[in-house]
This record gives structure tokens, C-alpha cells and sequence, in this order.
């Protein structure tokens, strides 16, 4: 039975602090913050919740399994047990530049390309069958060697050896390539392209395996949780407590502690110091290996990072609005007339002048005040926050304005709803970044950008003796399934060490 202290009290931590003490190791998890999540957290006032992160959950099966593995009753082992969950159906609406809309089920390959046929008409349901195809036999070739175990140079070497592999997952075309071979309607690619925002990156750059997102999204299902997304985090904490995991709040690591070679403990910003055989950080990759660790074996990972494209961040506005919007779904996109635009101002450190608009807005009950009022959660991408070097977010004014020109996008787009506002709230990127330490509020660590950057993202065992990595900015990679992916890739590696 080992010592773990876990850095970090984000979905990577939780989880992975949950298996661990499931196999009987003593975990202590110190979070800078006041409670745990990370970026999984909710805002509530008067009456009005939102999910501030996540707002979806898709491949439910991977927290089943974390709260089976992990079990103290058998009352309370499947996921249902803990959270209230709940299956979307419809669970997207889609609005063009051309005025085309179109409703979509949560779940069903089938179902989906139906509606997207019957919304915009030719061969659409027979284009976007065709892709999803393509799209699950990805998922079938990368999901266990990519996603399911440590990602070693390794296996892309194997895989080059397999030729029908490397025709299927063909690593060289971009996602925005890999949907020219299948999707003749612009409506359909502009569609996709947004797949690659669910990884912080750039659809024209990102690898063409990322068409399992929308494979596994429209395979297992859209789901939502009662009261917010963000109740997983508090039944994943909870776990960690009925499993005897400790914790320490309002407290910064510091440093990792290493002793002739290996990682030892840590250091908090009090002074204390808390030894451990095992060290687990979840906290942004590039932190870690800047600010953490005084180690050269540091040295390599942090090369590959500066290498890497970061991923962008969003802007995003919490509204309190009075009455209900006839046509509204779960989860909307309204989509600019030049997408291309909106990725190149983002990634150049510039808002878009007319971006994607995407807004959440829960039929719940217990995230809402009142039957005749809605909460809408709107995000759009929006580059990070680099003082110098891009956008200032904390500049006189910056996100006021911005947060206008947001609601006249809208209303441009057919809602507006600036005269039904009781009140509405704004979250930039500086404040990702001061709430989770993310660099410039980045969402997802690195981007997915360029054919390997799946290798350029830290792998969950460090050079350093003891010290793993888990979370969005390491293998395999950001949002809630991959995360929780990455959680049991951890758990195995410290108990096999």
C-alpha cells in the first residue's frame, strides 16, 4: 500500500484519487481552490444555475465503470446511484448562415442522419452516413491502443506496419480533409468542423481521427445530469471520501518534491511538506514541468510542450432571462458565414468578429427560478488571455463590450434577448486562468493541431521516478471521457509500479 498525494482536485484527480484508494493506497488530494472540480464547476444566483465548464457528458460508460471499480455498497455502485442521469432526446439544434436549422437527436447514427436529411435535403443523410462509417472504424482501430492505454512512440510504429490501420485512421489528413472525402454540402462540413472546437483546436489542422467525436457522441448518446453537469464532480468527491481519500483546500503546491531521483512529496505554499511514495499531478502539464518540477529529466517533456499548439479558450456569458424561447433546444449553435475567420482570429490572439455562438440552456427544473425563466450558459471560442502578446482580457472595458457585441450576434441571428434580461454575468479567459491555473485560460492543454500532436501530450508516467500525470493536458487528452480515460491509466500504472 503506497502514500499518493494527488495535485489538483479537477475530474483527473478525483477520479484517479477514487481508483486509488479503491486498491487500498493512502491519497491525500490538495486543491488550490475552495471546493473540488476544477473546471467542471457551476454558478448559482438568485435561483439561476449554470455549468461554467462542461455541459455535456458523452460515453457515460467511463464513469460507470469508475463507480463500479470503486464501489463501498453495492447500493451505490452504478452511476445512476449517484448522479440523476439523464438522456437527451432532442438534444441539438443547429442554425446556418443561410437561415437552415436543423433538430437532432442525442442518440442513434441512423436517427441523426435522418434529420440532418430531412433539414437539408439531397444526399445529406447519405453523405453523413458514409462519414459516421468511416468515423467508426476509427474508433474501432484507435480506441484501445490510443485511448485506453499509455501512448508510446511505440505504437504509432505498429500502427504504420498495419496498412489497412493507416488507411483507415489515415494520420496525414486534417479533419477538415477527412470530411472532403465524404461531405459534399458545405451545411455538413461546417457541421463537423465543429468537432474539432470539442478539443480546443482547428478543424483544418487537427488529425482526422478526431471523427469519433462525433461517432461516439451520436453512438452513446447526449446526456445531461439533474441540477447541472457539474454534480458529477460532487458525487465523484463524494466517492473519494467514502473511500477514505483526505483533503486539503485553499492551498497551492508549490513544488514536487524529489529525492535522488524520485518524487517524494510536496511542497505547499505554507512551507509544509507531504511525503508520499507517489505523486499525482493534475494541474496543467506545462505548469508542472515549468514551475514544479527542478528535475532535468523535465526537461524533454517541456520541449515537446512548447512545440505544441495551445488550445484556445472561450468567452462566455451567463444570462438570466424572463419567459421562454419557442424553438429552443438543450444544446444551440448558430453558425457564422466564415468559420475559416473565427479559427483564424482565435489562434492569431484576436476575437472573432463574428463567431459561432453556442448556448446551453437546461430544461431543469432545479437550474432555473421559475417555469417561465431560463438559464442560458453562451459561449464562444475565444483566443487566450496573453497580455503583450494577444488579447488582454483584463483591459478597461474588454469583456463589456465584448459581451455586447455577443448578444447583437444573437439578435442578428433571429434571438435577441436583450430587452427579456434580469441580469447576466461574464467569464473570460483570465478568469479560467485564475480559477484553475490554466495558461491564459486554455481550455484543453494543448491543442490537437498537426498530425502528431496526440505525442507531443505528456504521457501519464514522467520521466521522474513516482510522478504521474493526469487531466485534460495529458494522455489522452481533454473533456470529461478522455479524462476519466486517463484517471484508469494512472490508477493501473501506479499499481503495477
Amino acid at each position: 500500500m503506497a502514500s499518493v498525494v494527488v495535485v489538483g482536485a479537477g475530474m483527473g484527480g478525483l477520479a484517479v484519487a477514487a481508483r486509488l484508494a479503491a486498491q487500498g493506497h493512502r491519497v491525500h488530494v490538495v486543491e488550490q481552490a475552495a471546493v473540488a472540480g476544477g473546471k467542471l464547476a457551476r454558478y448559482e444566483r438568485d435561483g439561476s444555475v449554470y455549468d461554467t465548464g462542461p455541459s455535456l457528458l458523452t460515453l457515460p460508460a467511463v464513469y460507470r465503470d469508475l463507480f463500479l471499480k470503486t464501489a463501498v455498497h453495492r447500493a451505490d455502485a452504478r452511476l445512476e446511484d449517484n448522479v440523476d442521469l439523464q438522456a437527451l432526446d432532442p438534444a441539438f439544434a443547429y442554425q446556418w448562415a443561410d437561415g437552415t436549422r436543423a433538430l437532432l437527436p442525442g442518440a442513434g447514427t441512423k436517427r441523426v442522419a435522418a434529420a440532418l436529411g430531412a433539414s437539408l435535403g439531397g444526399d445529406a443523410a447519405g453523405e453523413w452516413t458514409r462519414f459516421i462509417g468511416r468515423a467508426a472504424d476509427i474508433w474501432e482501430t484507435t480506441r484501445v491502443p490510443f485511448l485506453q492505454t499509455p501512448l508510446r512512440s511505440a505504437d504509432l510504429l505498429l500502427l504504420s506496419r498495419r496498412l489497412g490501420d493507416v488507411r483507415t485512421v489515415a494520420p496525414w489528413r486534417s479533419l477538415r480533409g477527412l470530411g472532403g472525402q465524404y461531405l459534399t454540402d458545405p451545411r455538413l462540413r461546417t457541421l463537423l468542423d465543429r468537432y474539432a472546437t470539442y478539443t480546443g483546436s482547428d478543424p483544418r489542422r487537427a488529425p482526422g481521427a478526431l471523427a469519433v467525436i462525433p461517432y461516439v457522441e451520436q453512438t452513446f448518446g447526449a446526456w445531461h445530469l439533474g441540477g447541472g453537469v457539474a454534480e458529477l464532480a460532487r458525487a465523484v468527491h463524494e466517492r473519494c471520501l467514502q473511500r477514505g481519500v483526505t483533503f486539503t483546500f485553499g492551498h497551492l503546491v508549490t513544488r514536487v518534491v524529489i529525492d535522488a531521483g524520485h518524487a517524494v512529496g510536496v511542497e505547499l505554499d505554507d512551507g509544509r511538506r507531504l511525503a508520499a511514495d507517489v505523486v499525482v499531478s493534475d494541474v496543467d502539464a506545462s505548469s508542472l514541468y515549468e514551475d514544479l518540477v527542478d528535475d532535468p529529466r523535465a526537461r524533454r517533456p517541456l520541449r515537446k510542450l512548447r512545440r505544441a499548439t495551445p488550445s484556445f479558450s472561450g468567452f462566455v456569458l451567463l444570462l438570466a432571462v424572463e419567459g421562454r424561447t419557442d424553438g429552443i433546444a438543450h444544446h444551440n449553435v448558430w453558425f457564422p458565414d466564415d468559420y475559416d475567420a473565427e479559427f483564424d482570429a482565435v489562434f492569431a490572439g484576436r476575437t472573432a468578429t463574428d463567431p459561432t455562438v453556442y448556448a446551453c440552456i437546461p430544461d431543469d427544473p432545479l437550474m432555473r427560478p421559475a417555469d417561465d425563466t431560463e438559464s442560458w450558459f453562451v459561449l464562444v471560442n475565444a483566443p487566450r488571455h496573453a497580455p503583450g502578446h494577444g488579447t488582454d482580457w483584463r483591459a478597461d472595458g474588454a469583456r463589456e463590450a465584448y459581451a455586447e457585441h455577443i448578444l447583437a450576434v444573437l439578435a442578428r441571428r433571429g434571438v435577441d434577448l436583450r430587452r427579456r434580461l434580469r441580469w447576466y454575468e461574464t467569464r473570460a479567459p483570465d478568469d479560467l486562468q485564475q480559477a484553475t491555473l490554466s495558461p491564459g485560460g486554455s481550455i484543453y492543454g494543448s491543442s490537437s493541431n498537426g498530425a502528431r500532436s496526440a505525442f507531443l501530450r505528456p504521457a501519464n508516467r514522467s520521466p521522474v521516478t513516482g510522478l504521474f500525470l493526469v487531466g485534460g493536458s495529458s494522455h489522452p487528452g481533454g473533456g470529461l471521457p478522455l479524462v476519466g480515460l486517463g484517471a484508469a491509466i494512472v490508477a493501473e500504472q501506479v499499481g503495477s509500479a
